[in-house]
Formats: structure tokens, C-alpha cells, sequence
């Protein structure tokens, strides 16, 4: 699933060899690459079953081995770079003294030289993911009244790597935002994550209750590609 590995360094202080014979000298550090990695799930998956899965291996690699406060800076860069948010992502790996040989967070070492490995689908979803269908926790989620509440607009930022305001109300729910970012974008909601804060909302949650500050930026996990993606060149 993922883990550390432990190593041992020569007099200069240099990486040598960790217990899986793999020389990486600690002078080798690369920036984080913006690519995402590209990956087919096993089975076609949902994006529940994405999240569960990450939660699994998040909940379990740091019981294993290695630092603590490492793993909590990788989780958190690994959250900034599926936002596209390549700035904060390095920033923290930076700020962590963590070492990437490769440009990547699939490897990486600590100012100690252990060795911490995150699997690809913490770090982006497979081209194979599918909706969920039957949700019934939207069709419990009554519409707003025509009208209802004050206009406004609310920044967003999408893991495609696209900036927008989206004209919202006060009294709409995230699922109802959600529908509206549909007819903007195209994303179905069933394959939109919401952050506020780090926290993510929830469908039924009113932007009213969320108590958002002004020109605060909401991070959107989009979990699918867009209806008519646009191809690429080789």
C-alpha cells in the first residue's frame, strides 16, 4: 500500500543505500513535477470508493513507519497538488524537508533519510472512474424558493486548473451550487468534492450555514473528465 523504508548515511552525510539496495543521494532533489499521474483502476471505480480507499491508506501508513508529521505533510501536499495547487504543494514538501529524487511524491525521503512512497491514487483518480448512480441523499434535498436569499458570487477553483466566480444565492444547498457549476461547466455534480477550509461539505449543506468570507477561494475535486475533453497531441 505504501510505507516508509528505513536507510542508513555515510560519513559526508550523503544517502548511501536503504534496505531495498536503492542509492538516492539526498543532494538529488527535484521540484514537484505538475504532471499528473495517469492510472486505470483494477475495477471501474466510484468515487466513494476512491475516497475509502484513500482514507484506508491514510488512516494505516503512518501506524507502520516513519515520521509522523511527515506523513501529515505529505497528505496535505497531496491534497494542494490534485488541486492544481502546485505552489502550496511545494511549499510544504519544502517546508517539511522532504527530499523528491524524482520530481514526484510516489517518492521521497525525509531530512533522515526515510524513505515514504504514496500510492497514484492518492494523487490523482483513474481514467476509469465511474458515477454513482441512485444517490438518494440528493433527492432528499428540497429546492430553494424561487428567488430565496441574496444574490452572490463565489470563487472556485476547479483540479482542472480553472479559476471561476459562480453566481450562487444564499440559500442554496452545496448540491444545488453543485447543479449550478454543471450548467456553467459541464461537471456532473455526482463528480464534484467540495472543500471549504480543508473540510469537505457536504450536499445539504445551505452557503448561508457555511459562513464562506468574502474572496475565499473553494477548492472543487472534479473526479471525472469533462463531457467533450479536448484532445491530446502527441
Amino acid at each position: 500500500m505504501g510505507g516508509c523504508v528505513g536507510s542508513h548515511h555515510d560519513s559526508s552525510g550523503s544517502l548511501n543505500e536503504n534496505s531495498e539496495g536503492t542509492g538516492v543521494a539526498l543532494g538529488r532533489n527535484q521540484p514537484l513535477k505538475k504532471e499528473k499521474p495517469k492510472w486505470k483502476s483494477d475495477y471501474p471505480m466510484t468515487d466513494g470508493q476512491l475516497r475509502s480507499k484513500r482514507d484506508e491508506f491514510w488512516d494505516t501508513a503512518p501506524a507502520f513507519e516513519g515520521r509522523k508529521e511527515i506523513w501529515d505533510a505529505l497528505k496535505a501536499a497531496a491534497h494542494a497538488f490534485e488541486s492544481n495547487d502546485h505552489e502550496l504543494a511545494q511549499a510544504i514538501i519544502d517546508g517539511a524537508s522532504i527530499t523528491l529524487p524524482h520530481g514526484a511524491l510516489t517518492e521521497c525521503y525525509d531530512e533522515l533519510g526515510n524513505r515514504y512512497q504514496l500510492p497514484v491514487y492518492c494523487l490523482a483518480p483513474p481514467i476509469n472512474m465511474i458515477e454513482e448512480k441512485g444517490d438518494l441523499e440528493t433527492l432528499d434535498i428540497p429546492e430553494p424558493p424561487p428567488n430565496s436569499g441574496h444574490e452572490c458570487q463565489l470563487r472556485l477553483r476547479l483540479s482542472t486548473g480553472k479559476d471561476l466566480k459562480l453566481l450562487v444565492r444564499s440559500m442554496d444547498t452545496v448540491y444545488h451550487m453543485k447543479r449550478r457549476l454543471h450548467a456553467v461547466e459541464g461537471v456532473e455534480p455526482g463528480s464534484q468534492r467540495w472543500f471549504f477550509s480543508g473540510r469537505p461539505l457536504a450536499d445539504k449543506m445551505k452557503l448561508e450555514e457555511l459562513k464562506i468570507p468574502k474572496d475565499y477561494v473553494v477548492q472543487v475535486i472534479v473526479s471525472q473528465p469533462l463531457a467533450n475533453p479536448t484532445p491530446v497531441e502527441n
